[in-house]
C-alpha cells in the first residue's frame, strides 16, 4: 500500500498522470516552437502570442459552425481544413502586425513587450466583441471521441492521442525547414550574424518578416489543437502565455532541441506534482524549480551562439 492507494492503483493512477503531461506538454511545444523561432531570431517579446493561439481557434471554431449547417458531408475531415485556415490567418495576421508595428521596434525588447501587451488586449477586445465574452467549443468528429484501452484501469483519449502526432508532425517540419531548407539557412545565417547575412544578400528584412508570419501561424495550428482540450474564450490565450515563455526561456532562446526537452520536463513536473499537490502549488513548485536552475544555468538547457 501508498498511502490510501494499492500500489497497482497508484501506478496507474502515475500513468494516467504521465498521459496527461504529454498533452500538456503537445500544447507547450505548439505554442513554443512559434515563439521560439521568433524571440530566438529577432529578440522580440510577443506578449500577443496567446491571442495569435486564440485566433487560431476562433478560425477552427467558425468552420466547425460552417461545416456543420451547410456542408454536412464534409463534417468528418473538417478539422484538417481548420487547420490549414487557423495557419493561414494567423500567418497573415503575424506578417502585419511586423509591418505595422514590429518593425518599428527592433533592438527594443522593452518597447516590444509594451506593444505586443497593448496588442493583445485589443485582440480580445475584438474576440470579444465578435464572438461574445463567453466561451464557445467545437464539435468533433465521432473518429476523434472516445478512448484507447492501454490497460484495465488505464485509457488516453483519442484527441488527446491525436494532438500529440499533430506535434510531431508540427516540430519535424519545423525542424526540416529550419535545418534542411535553402530558407531555414537563411534564418540561422540572420541569427547567427545579422549584419554578415546582409552583407552577403540576404533581405533580412523579408527573413524577418516571414520568420514573425510562420511563429504566429504555428501559434494559430495551436489553437486549433486546443479546441480539441479546452474551450475558447477572449482571454483563454492568457492561460499559457506564462508557461510559454518559461519553456522558452528554459530551454534556451532559438534551440529547437532546448524548446522541445523544456516542454516536456515541464510539463510532466507539472502534471505529476498535480498528483501529490494542488494544481497551483504544481504551478508555484514548477517556477521555483526552473528559476533555481537559471539562476545557474542562465542561457538556459540549451544555447546559440548569435551575434547581432
Amino acid at each position: 500500500m501508498i498511502g490510501d492507494y494499492t500500489y497497482s492503483e497508484f501506478f496507474s493512477i502515475l500513468a494516467m498522470q504521465g498521459f496527461a503531461g504529454l498533452i500538456l506538454f503537445s500544447v507547450f511545444v505548439l505554442m513554443a516552437l512559434g515563439l521560439a523561432i521568433i524571440f530566438g531570431q529577432m529578440g522580440v517579446i510577443n506578449m500577443a502570442h496567446g491571442e495569435f493561439m486564440i485566433l487560431g481557434a476562433y478560425v477552427t471554431y467558425l468552420v466547425s459552425t460552417l461545416v456543420t449547417t451547410y456542408l454536412p458531408g464534409l463534417f468528418p475531415f473538417y478539422f484538417f481544413v481548420a487547420m490549414a485556415l487557423a495557419f493561414a490567418a494567423s500567418f497573415s495576421l503575424g506578417v502585419f502586425v511586423e509591418w505595422a508595428l514590429i518593425r518599428h521596434l527592433y533592438r527594443r525588447p522593452l518597447d516590444t513587450l509594451l506593444a505586443t501587451w497593448g496588442l493583445s488586449l485589443v485582440l480580445q477586445q475584438l474576440y470579444r466583441s465578435i464572438f461574445g465574452a463567453r466561451e464557445v467549443g467545437v464539435t468533433l468528429p465521432d473518429w476523434m471521441m472516445g478512448s484507447v484501452a492501454v490497460s484495465d484501469t488505464i485509457e488516453v483519449p483519442l484527441n488527446g492521442l491525436f494532438v500529440m502526432v499533430l506535434t510531431l508532425i508540427i516540430a519535424a517540419g519545423v525542424y526540416f525547414l529550419m535545418y534542411r531548407s535553402s530558407w531555414g539557412k537563411r534564418v540561422r545565417a540572420v541569427v547567427q550574424n545579422r549584419v554578415m547575412a546582409g552583407a552577403v544578400g540576404i533581405d533580412t528584412k523579408k527573413v524577418d518578416r516571414m520568420t514573425f508570419g510562420l511563429g504566429c501561424g504555428i501559434a494559430g495550428i495551436a489553437g486549433s489543437a486546443f479546441t480539441m482540450i479546452g474551450s475558447t474564450g477572449p482571454t483563454a490565450g492568457q492561460l499559457y502565455i506564462v508557461d510559454t515563455f518559461l519553456v522558452v526561456v528554459f530551454g534556451g532562446a532559438g534551440s529547437l532541441i532546448g524548446t522541445i526537452a523544456s516542454a516536456f520536463t515541464i510539463s510532466q513536473a507539472q502534471s505529476t506534482m498535480e498528483f501529490f499537490l494542488s494544481g497551483s502549488m504544481a504551478k508555484v513548485l514548477t517556477l521555483l524549480t526552473v528559476v533555481g536552475i537559471l539562476m545557474l544555468r542562465p542561457q538556459g538547457l540549451f544555447s546559440l551562439n548569435i551575434r547581432r
